[in-house]
C-alpha cells in the first residue's frame, strides 16, 4: 500500500529514522534554520509519561535538530535527566525557553498557563481531549497562529491512527487488569473473579468497539477466563476480531434493545470507541447504566473524546473512579500512563518519524501538502480553526484545511 509521500505506505514515514545506528554516523547536510523541539514535562491528569525518550533523541540530534527537555520530565518513566543530557539534549528548568521551540512536543494538551508562553506561527503536537477542551482554549491558539496537531487524528493511508492504535493495544491489555481489580470487595465492586472457578460462572464482559482496544481487551479477557460479548456496527471488524482471537465470539451490531438487555446481566462494560474528526458517539444511556447490577464496573476507554456512554465523566490516575446509580466509573483518559516507560517509548518511536518530516519539509505548509494523514490531525492553522466539530461546538468559525493550503499554493 501506498501513500502520498513518494509513493511509500504512511507507516513508513511514521518509522523513518527509527533503525539508524548511531547518531554521529549519520550524513547530514546542515539546514538553514535549526528546528528546535521543546519537551515540557507535563503537569496535568497525573501524566507519567514522556513525549520522547533519549535513544529518539539521539536520531533527531543526528538530523541536525535541537532538543530542549524540562529538568525532570521523563522521572515518572525511569529516564533520568543524566540520560537525556548524554543523547545530545539541553536539560533545563527554564520553562519560557522550552514553550518558546520550533516544535513542542506533549503527551497532554498544554495548559491555558502553558500556552501564553508561546510565539507566533509555532508547531504544537499534543493530544486533543475533547471533554477538557475550552472556547477560550481555541482562542489562544488561534491568537498566538499556533500550528497544532491532534495526536489522537493523525491518520494514515490505510484509514487507521497510529498513534491511536500504539495507545490502544497498552490500554486494551491493562483495562482488563483493572476491571478485575475494581470487580474485587476490596474496592467495591461485586467481589467477583474475572475468570470464575469450577461450578462458578465467570463474570460478563460486554466490549463496545471491535477496533484495536477491543481486540486486545478481549484477547486479556478470554485469557483469565471470562465470558466476553463484543458490539460493533462494523461487522467486517466483528468477523476479524473472531479470527484474531482465534474462537467464536458472541458479537452484535449496536442494537439500542438488545444491548441493553445484555448491560442489565453484565459485571463489566468497556466503552472502545474512536472518532475519526470529533466527540465520540453515546451508546449507552443514562438509563441502561441504571438497569445495571451494583458493584458492576464501566470503564470508558473513549473518554478522551467525550465519551460513549452517557454516565462517563473524565477522572484521573490520582482519583480514577467514582460510582453512580451503584456502578463503579473509571473514566481515566491516559490510561497508557499506568506502564509510562513502554508507553513513552511507543510515543517517542511515532513521534520521531513525525519530526524528520517536518524537518526535511522545510516548512509547515509543504508538511501538509503532501501527507494527507497529518493534515487530517491539523485543528487550527494561521490563525484559523480547521475542525469543524470544534467550530460548531463553540460557534466559532471554521475554515477548511484544503482550502487555506489551496490559497496558500
Amino acid at each position: 500500500m501506498t501513500g502520498s509521500d513518494g509513493g511509500r505506505s504512511f507507516s513508513e514515514f511514521f518509522a523513518e529514522g527509527q533503525y539508524q545506528t548511531q547518531a554521529e554516523t549519520l550524513e547530514v547536510k546542515p539546514s538553514s534554520k535549526e528546528l528546535v523541539i521543546g519537551v515540557p514535562k507535563e503537569s496535568t491528569l497525573s501524566e507519567n509519561r514522556v513525549a520522547i525518550v533519549p535513544n529518539s533523541i539521539r536520531t533527531l540530534v543526528g538530523y541536525g535538530f535541537k532538543v530542549i527537555v524540562e529538568r525532570g520530565a521523563g522521572e515518572a518513566s525511569h529516564f533520568t535527566d543524566h540520560q537525556f543530557s548524554e543523547a545530545g539534549a539541553e536539560v533545563t528548568s527554564d520553562r519560557k525557553k522550552i514553550f518558546g521551540a520550533s516544535v513542542v512536543l506533549k503527551v497532554t494538551p498544554p495548559t491555558e498557563e502553558e500556552l501564553e508562553f508561546f510565539t507566533l506561527d509555532q508547531t504544537l503536537i499534543s493530544p486533543l481531549h475533547i471533554p477538557t477542551l475550552t472556547e477560550n482554549y481555541i482562542k489562544l491558539l488561534k491568537k498566538k497562529k499556533v500550528n497544532a496537531f491532534a495526536m489522537e487524528y493523525l491518520r494514515s493511508s490505510d484509514g487507521t491512527y497510529p498513534i491511536v492504535r500504539i495507545m490502544s493495544e497498552i490500554a486494551g491489555m491493562s483495562i482488563i487488569q483493572t476491571a478485575s481489580e475494581l470487580l474485587s470487595f476490596s474496592n467495591g465492586g461485586r467481589g467477583v473473579l474475572l475468570g470464575g472457578v469450577s461450578g462458578v460462572p465467570p463474570a460478563k464482559v460486554i466490549i463496545l468497539g471491535a477496533g484495536v482496544v477491543g481486540e486486545f481487551a478481549t484477547k486479556a479477557a478470554l485469557g483469565l477466563g471470562a465470558s466476553v460479548r463484543v458490539f460493533d456496527n462494523d461487522v467486517s471488524k466483528l468477523m476479524r476480531i473472531q479470527k484474531l482471537v482465534g474462537q467464536s465470539l458472541h458479537t452484535s451490531t449496536f442494537n439500542p434493545v438488545y444491548l441493553g438487555y445484555q448491560m442489565m446481566s453484565a459485571d463489566v462494560v468497556i466503552g472502545a470507541v474512536h472518532s475519526s474528526t470529533g466527540r465520540a458517539p453515546i451508546l449507552v444511556t443514562e438509563e441502561m447504566v441504571t438497569k445495571m447490577k451494583p458493584g458492576s464496573v464501566i470503564i470508558d476507554v473513549s473518554i478522551d473524546q467525550g465519551g460513549c456512554i452517557e454516565t462517563s465523566e473524565m477522572t484521573t490516575l490520582a482519583s480514577p473512579t467514582f460510582v453512580k446509580h451503584d456502578v463503579i466509573h473509571f473514566c481515566v483518559p491516559n490510561i497508557p500512563s499506568k506502564v509510562p516507560r513502554t508507553a513513552s517509548v511507543a510515543i517517542s518511536n511515532i513521534t520521531t518519524g513525525i519530526l524528520i518530516k517536518i524537518g526535511k519539509a522545510k516548512t509547515i505548509e509543504n508538511l501538509i501538502y503532501n501527507n494527507e494523514g497529518l493534515r487530517n490531525g491539523i485543528y487550527t492553522f494561521k490563525g484559523c480553526l480547521t475542525n469543524e466539530y470544534i467550530a460548531s461546538r463553540f460557534g466559532l468559525k471554521y475554515t477548511s484545511i484544503n482550502l487555506l493550503m489551496a490559497s496558500n499554493f
